[in-house]
């Protein structure tokens, strides 16, 4: 993967929170002692509590959980979407608690992608237009030409005049997975990306969610209820009412 001017600054960005004592910067993301708490009309609720883990550089990695476990809090907290009540994360060797939104928000923008279950395009662009949007941000003289050939990657450059409302539900996932990677990102967090897709077009992204993440080496975190979406991945976390019931190590399907 190369380094371009924006993957520096997000280094520069580490300088001030890289973690000491025991090397931590090898893992791209990790997570220590980890809580989140809102206040109820009933008092205090606990969604995370006490979160341990580390993720190394290149690992596909699944969070699973019944409804209400805590998964897509987690995952917002690790990418620095929402604040943790208590602990800390890293993040691509940055520590988030360090660095207020606009920190985050460019840590994000330079080296992480998303993909979400409701596909989060901008209807008023065009294929093309969402997924060079990146690109564009990140300051790239050539982002037509690479989004082009994403959209080609991903079997869509037939498709990339056309807006989302054009497009079915498995096309809007497939341009949504070429903007996530268009930044080639070092982390990517997806959200339940085949949870509006009937099972054909499910399996079809899933092969070219995990085709692409072994190509460009970035690491997946992935959030999930469906355990054969899960197997694909290395690792598996398990939350049970907001704490980390389980880790497991499984040989993950090919794709």
């Amino acid at each position: 993967m190369h380094v371009d001017d924006g993957q520096e600054a997000a280094s520069d960005l580490s300088l001030t929170a890289t973690p000491s004592a025991d090397n931590q910067t090898r893992d791209i993301v990790r997570a220590e002692g980890l809580g989140k708490q809102v206040v109820s009309p009933e008092g205090p609720l606990v969604i995370l509590d006490d979160i341990n883990f580390r993720i190394a550089q290149g690992e596909r990695v699944a969070v699973i959980g019944a409804s209400g476990s805590g998964k897509s809090t987690l995952l917002g907290l690790l990418a620095g979407l929402d604040v943790p009540s208590q602990g800390r994360v890293w993040l691509a060797g940055a520590d988030l608690g360090t660095l207020d939104e606009d920190g985050r928000a460019l840590l994000r923008a330079q080296r992480v992608g998303f993909v979400f279950q409701s596909f989060q395009l901008l209807t008023g662009l065009t294929a093309l237009e969402n997924v060079m949007l990146p690109l564009e941000l990140a300051g790239q003289a050539d982002a037509r030409r690479q989004a082009l050939e994403l959209l080609e990657r991903v079997g869509l450059q037939a498709r990339a005049r056309h807006y989302p409302t054009q497009l079915s539900g498995g096309e809007q996932q497939r341009v949504a997975i070429a903007r996530a990677f268009a930044g080639n990102p070092d982390v990517l967090f997806a959200d339940e990306p085949t949870g509006n897709l009937d099972q054909k077009t499910g399996h079809r992204i899933v092969e070219l969610l995990f085709t692409l993440n072994r190509e460009q080496g970035t690491t997946l975190i992935l959030v999930t209820h469906d355990p054969e979406l899960a197997a694909y991945c290395d690792r598996v976390l398990e939350l049970d009412d907001g704490r980390l019931r389980g880790e497991s190590e499984q040989r993950s399907h090919q794709v």
